[in-house]
């Protein structure tokens, strides 16, 4: 019991101004992202900004994530999942492997959530999401399913299959960055970065046990809300088409009225109702402020699609009632490219590689490069529009959480933490449980930050916990990287801590209490496995 009362007389020794500073900054900053102050992108780069004027970050470790190669690599891969859903081939997949008749609601979950899950682990997770969503919702309109029994564990299905391999999700990515650059820098020792399937070891297991819940749990948990197909609820007139469309943080409309914002001379269509929260807004809706968690229903003609359907100004638009079109070209030169991409990734991390002495490293940014590339000279995606097809905020929340990762290293706020955790753990070196202690506490501290800010975001704020607690203790820090992976993916109890949650909460017409139900279950599963299993594989 010594750990504990040296915590309270060591307390106010161990603060010093610096630290004191970056703790501030770290709340002030999870004030702004909870109350949507900002754009996380300009909150991020303001606590920054912050850092650079105390002194905590120089010019130069401030703008290190600006040229970091995970966050390029986050930006390359956004336009190779743009070519794969331009090809059409992953609606042929899953159409396919929708039932036509003798349907059931298990059997149909059966069919598809482990093939989303595995196509999850090598695109990223939006737009599988904004790909499958309007075709799932459509298929069970005309199967007489309620769409919302199948919506949420669309979402949940990406994000555990995003969590199996290095490319799965963007915070992946964004960790393995970190790695590299604390590498380089002598900052972490005895540690590696992690390869193509470093996390499949623990996570096709997680992913496994998540979809199995899923699909026993979803008729029980999910409500049955179903919706009359809008193209059948009124007579309209030839060449009109209803289009379901979910606002962009880029809307301008945001925040506006649609008597204050006159969506028809913006985009030449009418809005005929909207959808909030799950449920059409009644009264007086057309004078109430727009937000991004509103689907808009619109009527318009057959030239808004080819028109704003790459737009960034919608994270989905969805014609209801229509087939999906499918290319006939390029489809499977796209699977070639991303398969060709993966494989070479994977054989680039072998040790015969690395013994053949190259100049240049054959890792997923070299693959990615060559294949977004070929993909726009062959214009799998619009070569002159790829601007629109990144997230740069999210880019931009990538860049900046380098430096604030930078800062609590630099501060001492990171040793600060660490220290008392590993006091939590009651000296993990010499219990036997300590490992476990320290796992959940890591776990525990990074999923709440994914579930209430961004997931790359909570990511950097753990990553610099872990280096303290494994070069304090001389431990390999790659089980620390690995939870600290699991968890802040793990966002499944809110609506805001998934941008995928969020699209499926306006297609399928979920409340709040409908994530948590069936969202804090699965964050227990995953965090009970990734604390048990991860000291299996390795330690």
């Amino acid at each position: 019991m010594r750990e504990i009362p040296f915590f309270l007389d060591n307390f106010a020794h161990d603060m010093t101004f610096e630290l004191i500073y970056m703790a501030a900054v770290i709340v002030l900053m999870l004030w702004a992202l909870m109350t949507d102050k900002l754009r996380p992108g300009l909150i991020l780069f303001s606590a920054v900004v912050l850092l650079l004027c105390a002194g905590i970050l120089q010019p130069k470790e401030a703008l290190e994530g600006f040229c970091s190669k995970g966050m390029i690599t986050v930006a390359l891969l956004y336009l190779v999942s743009e070519g794969v859903r331009k090809s059409g081939v992953l609606e042929r997949i899953i159409y396919h492997m929708l039932p036509s008749k003798n349907v059931s609601l298990t059997r149909a979950l059966a069919g598809f959530l482990p093939l989303i899950s595995f196509i999850s682990a090598f695109l990223n997770n939006t737009p599988v999401v904004v790909i499958f969503g309007p075709m799932i919702k459509n298929w069970a309109q005309k199967m007489k399913l309620p769409p919302s029994k199948f919506l949420i564990p669309l979402s949940y299905a990406t994000i555990l299959g995003g969590v199996c391999t290095l490319i799965g999700t963007s915070t992946n990515l964004v960790l393995d960055g970190l790695i590299d650059d604390a590498i380089e820098a002598d900052i972490v020792k005895n540690g590696h970065t992690l390869g193509m399937f470093e996390l499949s070891k623990v996570g096709v297991f997680i992913a496994l046990t998540g979809l199995f819940y899923l699909i026993m749990i979803s008729r029980y948990l999910l409500p049955d809300r179903r919706e009359t197909p809008l193209d059948e609820e009124e007579n309209k007139s030839e060449g009109v088409v209803v289009v379901e469309a979910m606002p962009s943080n880029r809307f301008p409309g945001l925040g506006k009225s649609l008597r204050e914002f006159d969506f028809y001379r913006h985009y030449g269509a009418t809005v005929k109702g909207i959808k909030r929260g799950g449920s059409p807004l009644t009264g007086d809706w057309i004078n109430e402020p727009l937000t991004k968690q509103d689907t808009l229903i619109l009527e318009t003609d057959k030239t808004f699609m080819p028109t704003w359907g790459e737009s960034s100004v919608f994270w989905m638009l969805n014609v209801v009632g229509a087939e999906p079109e499918l290319s006939k070209k390029k489809k499977y030169f796209a699977l070639v490219l991303v398969a060709l991409m993966v494989t070479g990734a994977t054989v680039g991390e072998l040790p015969f590689v690395h013994e053949l002495g190259l100049k240049v490293k054959l890792d997923m940014f070299f693959f990615a490069a060559i294949t977004t590339v070929l993909m726009a000279w062959t214009k799998m995606f619009s070569p002159r529009k790829y601007t629109k097809l990144i997230s740069w905020d999210v880019l931009i929340t990538i860049a900046c959480a380098f430096g604030i990762s930078k800062g609590m290293i630099n501060s001492g706020l990171a040793d600060f933490l660490g220290d008392y955790i590993i006091v939590l753990a009651e000296q993990a070196r010499h219990s036997e449980n300590g490992i476990y202690i320290m796992l959940a506490a890591l776990f525990i501290i990074t999923n709440i930050f994914t579930e209430v800010i961004t997931n790359n975001a909570a990511a950097a704020l753990a990553f610099p916990l872990a280096v303290s607690i494994s070069n304090k203790l001389g431990m390999d820090p790659t089980p620390f990287f690995v939870c600290i992976c699991f968890a802040a993916s793990a966002a499944f109890s809110t609506p805001i801590g998934y941008q995928t949650n969020l699209i499926v909460q306006g297609v399928g017409g979920y409340k709040f209490k409908d994530f948590v139900k069936v969202g804090l279950p699965l964050n227990i599963i995953v965090f009970l496995m990734s604390v048990f299993l991860i000291p299996l594989f390795y330690l």
